[in-house]
Protein backbone atom coordinates (compact mmCIF):
# COMPACT_ATOMS: atom_id res chain seq x y z
CA UNK A 1 0.00 0.00 0.00
CA UNK A 2 1.25 3.51 -1.05
CA UNK A 3 2.17 5.44 2.42
CA UNK A 4 2.99 8.65 0.48
CA UNK A 5 -0.08 10.87 1.59
CA UNK A 6 1.58 14.04 2.44
CA UNK A 7 2.02 16.96 0.27
CA UNK A 8 3.22 20.39 1.64
CA UNK A 9 3.00 24.09 0.36
CA UNK A 10 5.50 26.36 1.10
CA UNK A 11 6.15 29.84 -0.66
CA UNK A 12 8.22 33.38 0.22
CA UNK A 13 10.90 32.59 1.98
CA UNK A 14 13.03 35.22 -0.05
CA UNK A 15 16.40 33.47 0.43
CA UNK A 16 19.30 36.40 -0.17
CA UNK A 17 17.49 39.01 1.00
CA UNK A 18 19.68 40.62 3.53
CA UNK A 19 16.73 42.07 5.92
CA UNK A 20 16.73 40.56 9.44
CA UNK A 21 18.56 37.37 9.67
CA UNK A 22 18.84 35.74 6.48
CA UNK A 23 21.29 32.94 7.96
CA UNK A 24 18.50 32.23 10.44
CA UNK A 25 16.12 32.48 7.67
CA UNK A 26 17.51 29.90 5.59
CA UNK A 27 18.58 27.82 8.41
CA UNK A 28 15.30 27.31 9.43
CA UNK A 29 13.76 26.89 5.52
CA UNK A 30 16.67 24.07 5.88
CA UNK A 31 15.12 22.70 8.85
CA UNK A 32 11.77 22.42 7.42
CA UNK A 33 12.62 20.51 4.27
CA UNK A 34 14.95 18.20 6.36
CA UNK A 35 11.70 17.88 8.62
CA UNK A 36 10.13 16.39 5.44
CA UNK A 37 9.57 12.42 5.70
CA UNK A 38 10.25 11.37 2.13
CA UNK A 39 9.16 8.09 2.52
CA UNK A 40 5.51 9.43 3.58
CA UNK A 41 5.52 12.45 1.00
CA UNK A 42 4.29 12.16 -2.74
CA UNK A 43 4.85 15.90 -3.28
CA UNK A 44 6.30 19.59 -2.51
CA UNK A 45 4.69 22.80 -4.30
CA UNK A 46 7.45 25.87 -4.03
CA UNK A 47 4.64 28.48 -4.31
CA UNK A 48 7.29 31.27 -5.81
CA UNK A 49 9.38 33.70 -3.62
CA UNK A 50 11.49 31.10 -2.31
CA UNK A 51 14.58 33.38 -3.63
CA UNK A 52 14.53 37.14 -2.90
CA UNK A 53 16.05 37.39 -6.50
CA UNK A 54 17.12 34.54 -9.05
CA UNK A 55 18.17 35.35 -12.73
CA UNK A 56 20.06 32.17 -14.22
CA UNK A 57 22.49 33.02 -17.53
CA UNK A 58 23.04 30.06 -19.49
CA UNK A 59 25.87 29.20 -17.59
CA UNK A 60 25.27 31.19 -14.53
CA UNK A 61 23.12 30.95 -11.60
CA UNK A 62 23.26 32.68 -8.52
CA UNK A 63 25.79 31.66 -5.78
CA UNK A 64 24.60 30.30 -2.32
CA UNK A 65 21.77 28.03 -1.56
CA UNK A 66 23.49 24.73 -2.03
CA UNK A 67 22.50 22.99 1.03
CA UNK A 68 18.97 24.18 0.30
CA UNK A 69 19.57 22.50 -3.10
CA UNK A 70 21.12 19.60 -1.62
CA UNK A 71 18.34 19.14 0.62
CA UNK A 72 15.64 18.98 -2.18
CA UNK A 73 17.88 17.37 -4.58
CA UNK A 74 17.88 14.26 -1.40
CA UNK A 75 13.63 14.93 -1.18
CA UNK A 76 13.69 13.87 -5.06
CA UNK A 77 15.62 11.14 -4.61
CA UNK A 78 13.92 9.70 -1.84
CA UNK A 79 10.66 9.99 -4.42
CA UNK A 80 9.13 13.09 -3.27
CA UNK A 81 8.15 15.41 -6.23
CA UNK A 82 9.01 18.73 -5.38
CA UNK A 83 7.33 21.59 -8.04
CA UNK A 84 7.80 25.59 -8.08
CA UNK A 85 5.92 28.32 -9.36
CA UNK A 86 7.77 31.45 -10.34
CA UNK A 87 7.13 34.67 -7.89
CA UNK A 88 7.99 37.96 -8.93
CA UNK A 89 11.19 37.66 -7.36
CA UNK A 90 12.20 34.62 -8.88
CA UNK A 91 10.55 34.81 -12.24
CA UNK A 92 13.87 33.83 -14.44
CA UNK A 93 14.26 30.39 -13.92
CA UNK A 94 14.80 28.60 -16.71
CA UNK A 95 16.83 25.26 -17.40
CA UNK A 96 18.94 24.54 -14.42
CA UNK A 97 15.55 23.86 -12.37
CA UNK A 98 14.41 21.49 -14.38
CA UNK A 99 17.84 20.16 -15.06
CA UNK A 100 17.68 19.25 -11.03
CA UNK A 101 14.61 17.52 -12.18
CA UNK A 102 12.30 20.55 -10.05
CA UNK A 103 9.22 21.12 -12.63
CA UNK A 104 8.14 24.45 -12.97
CA UNK A 105 4.56 25.02 -12.81
CA UNK A 106 2.51 27.65 -14.26
CA UNK A 107 -0.28 29.42 -12.60
CA UNK A 108 -3.12 29.17 -11.59
CA UNK A 109 -2.66 25.18 -11.80
CA UNK A 110 -5.20 22.71 -10.49
CA UNK A 111 -4.63 19.70 -9.44
CA UNK A 112 -6.33 16.95 -7.72
CA UNK A 113 -4.66 15.49 -4.23
CA UNK A 114 -6.27 12.30 -2.54
CA UNK A 115 -9.30 13.64 -4.13
CA UNK A 116 -9.31 17.21 -3.61
CA UNK A 117 -9.13 19.82 -6.02
CA UNK A 118 -6.16 22.28 -5.25
CA UNK A 119 -5.91 25.36 -7.18
CA UNK A 120 -2.05 26.75 -6.66
CA UNK A 121 -0.33 29.54 -7.65
CA UNK A 122 1.97 32.67 -6.42
CA UNK A 123 -0.97 35.02 -6.46
CA UNK A 124 0.55 38.01 -8.08
CA UNK A 125 -1.43 39.38 -10.82
CA UNK A 126 -4.33 37.04 -10.67
CA UNK A 127 -7.95 38.60 -10.49
CA UNK A 128 -8.72 42.09 -11.89
CA UNK A 129 -6.95 45.52 -11.84
CA UNK A 130 -2.92 45.89 -11.13
CA UNK A 131 -2.85 47.20 -14.32
CA UNK A 132 0.59 48.65 -13.96
CA UNK A 133 2.08 45.29 -12.26
CA UNK A 134 0.66 43.38 -14.64
CA UNK A 135 2.34 45.69 -17.37
CA UNK A 136 5.25 45.24 -15.47
CA UNK A 137 4.42 41.25 -14.89
CA UNK A 138 4.67 40.84 -18.37
CA UNK A 139 7.82 42.50 -19.39
CA UNK A 140 9.69 40.31 -16.98
CA UNK A 141 8.16 37.41 -18.50
CA UNK A 142 8.89 38.50 -22.09
CA UNK A 143 11.10 36.06 -23.99
CA UNK A 144 12.74 39.11 -26.59
CA UNK A 145 13.21 41.51 -23.33
CA UNK A 146 14.68 38.55 -21.10
CA UNK A 147 17.46 37.93 -24.46
CA UNK A 148 18.51 42.05 -23.63
CA UNK A 149 18.75 41.24 -20.66
CA UNK A 150 20.81 38.63 -20.56
CA UNK A 151 23.35 41.11 -22.92
CA UNK A 152 23.79 42.68 -19.54
CA UNK A 153 26.86 41.20 -17.79
CA UNK A 154 26.28 38.77 -14.82
CA UNK A 155 27.80 41.17 -12.16
CA UNK A 156 25.68 44.31 -13.24
CA UNK A 157 22.96 42.78 -13.81
CA UNK A 158 22.76 41.21 -10.33
CA UNK A 159 23.53 44.25 -9.00
CA UNK A 160 20.46 45.96 -10.56
CA UNK A 161 18.29 42.86 -9.86
CA UNK A 162 19.20 42.96 -5.95
CA UNK A 163 18.75 46.81 -5.65
CA UNK A 164 15.48 46.58 -7.45
CA UNK A 165 14.60 43.61 -4.64
CA UNK A 166 15.27 45.88 -1.65
CA UNK A 167 12.70 48.56 -2.85
CA UNK A 168 10.21 45.98 -2.08
CA UNK A 169 7.65 46.57 0.64
CA UNK A 170 9.17 42.97 2.05
CA UNK A 171 12.37 44.52 2.58
CA UNK A 172 11.24 48.04 3.55
CA UNK A 173 9.36 45.43 6.43
CA UNK A 174 5.50 47.15 5.36
CA UNK A 175 3.16 45.07 6.75
CA UNK A 176 0.00 44.45 3.76
CA UNK A 177 -3.37 44.68 4.73
CA UNK A 178 -5.32 41.92 2.86
CA UNK A 179 -8.77 43.40 1.24
CA UNK A 180 -11.18 40.23 2.37
CA UNK A 181 -13.96 40.26 -0.48
CA UNK A 182 -12.45 43.28 -2.17
CA UNK A 183 -9.04 41.53 -2.77
CA UNK A 184 -8.80 41.03 -6.83
CA UNK A 185 -7.22 37.70 -5.52
CA UNK A 186 -10.74 36.65 -3.66
CA UNK A 187 -12.60 37.94 -6.54
CA UNK A 188 -10.39 35.82 -8.84
CA UNK A 189 -10.90 32.62 -6.48
CA UNK A 190 -14.72 32.71 -6.36
CA UNK A 191 -14.80 33.58 -9.96
CA UNK A 192 -12.63 30.90 -11.16
CA UNK A 193 -14.40 28.34 -8.33
CA UNK A 194 -17.49 29.40 -9.67
CA UNK A 195 -16.58 27.84 -13.34
CA UNK A 196 -15.25 24.57 -12.76
CA UNK A 197 -15.30 22.93 -8.67
CA UNK A 198 -12.49 23.56 -6.28
CA UNK A 199 -11.95 22.87 -2.53
CA UNK A 200 -9.04 24.81 -1.81
CA UNK A 201 -6.96 27.53 -3.32
CA UNK A 202 -3.33 28.42 -1.83
CA UNK A 203 -1.74 31.09 -2.56
CA UNK A 204 1.66 33.06 -1.51
CA UNK A 205 2.44 36.54 -2.62
CA UNK A 206 0.76 38.81 -0.17
CA UNK A 207 2.90 37.87 3.12
CA UNK A 208 0.18 38.03 5.23
CA UNK A 209 -1.75 34.19 6.58
CA UNK A 210 -5.14 34.58 4.98
CA UNK A 211 -8.16 31.05 5.87
CA UNK A 212 -11.34 32.64 4.04
CA UNK A 213 -14.18 30.52 3.06
CA UNK A 214 -15.79 31.48 -0.52
CA UNK A 215 -19.37 31.77 -1.12
CA UNK A 216 -19.03 28.63 -3.41
CA UNK A 217 -18.10 26.81 -0.77
CA UNK A 218 -14.03 26.57 -1.50
CA UNK A 219 -11.78 27.91 0.64
CA UNK A 220 -8.91 30.38 -0.45
CA UNK A 221 -5.80 30.17 2.00
CA UNK A 222 -2.89 32.86 1.69
CA UNK A 223 1.03 31.23 3.24
CA UNK A 224 2.33 33.93 5.37
CA UNK A 225 6.08 34.90 4.74
CA UNK A 226 9.69 33.54 6.27
CA UNK A 227 10.41 37.09 7.63
CA UNK A 228 9.92 36.22 11.02
CA UNK A 229 10.61 33.34 13.01
CA UNK A 230 7.49 32.99 15.01
CA UNK A 231 5.08 33.68 11.54
CA UNK A 232 7.14 31.76 9.21
CA UNK A 233 4.54 28.49 8.08
CA UNK A 234 3.07 25.65 5.50
CA UNK A 235 0.49 24.00 4.95
CA UNK A 236 0.59 20.58 4.78
CA UNK A 237 -2.30 17.73 3.20
CA UNK A 238 -2.79 14.39 4.61
CA UNK A 239 -4.59 12.14 2.06
CA UNK A 240 -5.36 9.49 4.39
CA UNK A 241 -7.24 11.90 6.40
CA UNK A 242 -8.40 14.79 4.37
CA UNK A 243 -6.90 17.24 6.45
CA UNK A 244 -5.64 20.70 5.62
CA UNK A 245 -2.79 21.79 8.38
CA UNK A 246 -1.25 24.59 8.98
CA UNK A 247 2.06 24.70 10.52
CA UNK A 248 3.73 27.45 12.42
CA UNK A 249 5.83 27.71 14.91
CA UNK A 250 3.62 25.93 17.09
CA UNK A 251 1.61 23.54 14.46
CA UNK A 252 -1.96 23.98 14.06
CA UNK A 253 -5.18 22.79 12.68
CA UNK A 254 -6.67 25.03 10.47
CA UNK A 255 -8.94 22.13 8.42
CA UNK A 256 -10.44 19.11 8.41
CA UNK A 257 -13.17 17.44 6.39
Amino acid sequence: MDKRNLTYFVSDVHLGLDVKNPKDREARFLGFLRSIPPDKTEALYLLGDIWDFWYEYHDVVPKGSIRIFATLLDLMDAGVKVYFFRGNHDIWTYHYFTDLGITILEQPYVVDIGGKKFCLGHGDGLGPGHFWYKVMRWCFRNYVLQALFNLVHPYIAFRIGKGWSKQSRVAKSVDYIFRGEDEALYKFAVDFSTAQPVDYFIFGHFHVAVELELPTGAKLFVLKDWMDAETAGYLVFDASRSTLAAALANASSVEGT
